[in-house]
């Protein structure tokens, strides 16, 4: 578990404090800021994007395994700031810091490389880390509702789809963009710079349109998104769905521009599917187009070096039609290989 162990001067007693409790800052103010929006599901309160679990995952990615105690005590802090704690609670945590431990578990089996530079990363993601990942979380959490008699058993179902795609979208936009600005470099260009302006400019535009239209025009967001994967891979991509998910939320829960007439389950139906597919749509596409590149430089790289040895060749003392440097034998039978 070497690529999960963790920066090693974090290690000592006060470094690792100090690392705990920063996870559990951060895991504390993400669940705030994904509380300030929520769906009635069954009774049910739920996030249409739960950033906290994107800030967990990315933490025991780049910190290590061992900084899970802070996940633990941030989802405490937001459970005690929401209710008083209840038979319910020790399932809860369990279930919320096991999934994000269970994805950085299976990443680490997957060789998922942190920079998202090839399709696979972006797949184990999505499939690992996301979707199969925060299952747990979902199905421990909704499973100590039931059981308790806070949530009917009926309800089970639908509580448990809106719990599990929440976690996952928090996962799929929380998670890149962390990894990203753990090596976020600025365009080294003019040109780029004027182009992630107009990117900007034109979703600042678009995107409101299109989630506040009562036409149901969700689907412009689209392009946009492969504007920004192609351009800019996974910053302009995640960027892209994270700013329209914040803004497809709040028209949600308003129940206004595309959401408008629908009932709390139709309106969570719809929600969590755009994002969802959103989300795969932006980082997948990034990460493939990101793979993509970097082959053309490794193909790139090799035809360059292969010039400046062939250069090197000719401009030495070794006669041309020698294909074998260092042969022996005289032109007679440099012309017997050449006829061979």
């Amino acid at each position: 578990m070497a690529a999960v162990v963790g920066i090693a001067e974090l290690r000592r007693p006060g470094g690792y404090v100090v690392q705990v409790l920063a996870v559990a800052a951060c895991y504390y103010g993400a669940g705030r800021l994904g509380l300030l929006r929520e769906l009635s599901v069954e009774s049910a309160v739920v996030t249409p994007i739960y950033p906290p679990t994107g800030v967990a995952v990315a933490a025991l990615l780049i910190l290590g395994i061992g900084c899970w105690p802070g996940i633990t005590l941030g989802a405490l802090a937001i459970i005690l700031s929401l209710a008083p704690p209840g038979p319910d609670l020790v399932g809860i945590l369990f279930g919320n810091t096991a999934a994000p431990v269970c994805a950085a578990i299976l990443l680490h089996l997957a060789r998922f490389r942190m920079d998202l530079s090839r399709f696979r990363d972006g797949l184990a993601l999505v499939f690992l880390g996301a979707l199969g990942a925060m299952a747990i979380s979902a199905t421990v959490g909704v499973g100590m509702l039931v059981l308790t008699g806070k949530l009917a058993a009926q309800a089970f179902w639908p509580v448990w789809l809106a719990w599990w795609v929440g976690d996952a979208v928090g996962v799929l936009l929380v998670t890149p963009l962390l990894l990203l600005l753990r090596g976020a470099r600025l365009p080294p260009s003019f040109a780029r710079w004027k182009e992630a302006t107009a990117l900007a400019a034109i979703a600042c535009l678009l995107v409101p349109v299109a989630v506040y239209s009562s036409l149901s025009l969700l689907f412009l967001v689209y392009p946009l998104i492969i504007w920004a994967a192609l351009r800019f891979q996974l910053a302009g991509s995640v960027l892209c769905a994270l700013f329209t998910s914040v803004l497809a939320a709040l028209a949600a829960t308003e129940a206004r521009g595309a959401f408008e007439g629908l009932s709390a389950i139709e309106v969570m139906a719809k929600l969590q599917a755009f994002n969802g597919a959103m989300a795969l749509t932006a980082l997948l596409m990034s990460a493939l187009i990101t793979e993509q590149r970097n082959t053309r430089r490794s193909v790139e790289l090799a035809c360059q070096e292969l010039v400046e040895v062939l250069e090197n060749l000719t401009a030495g003392d070794v006669p041309a039609p020698r294909p074998r440097p260092g042969a022996d034998g005289a032109g007679g039978d440099g012309g017997d290989r050449s006829r061979r």
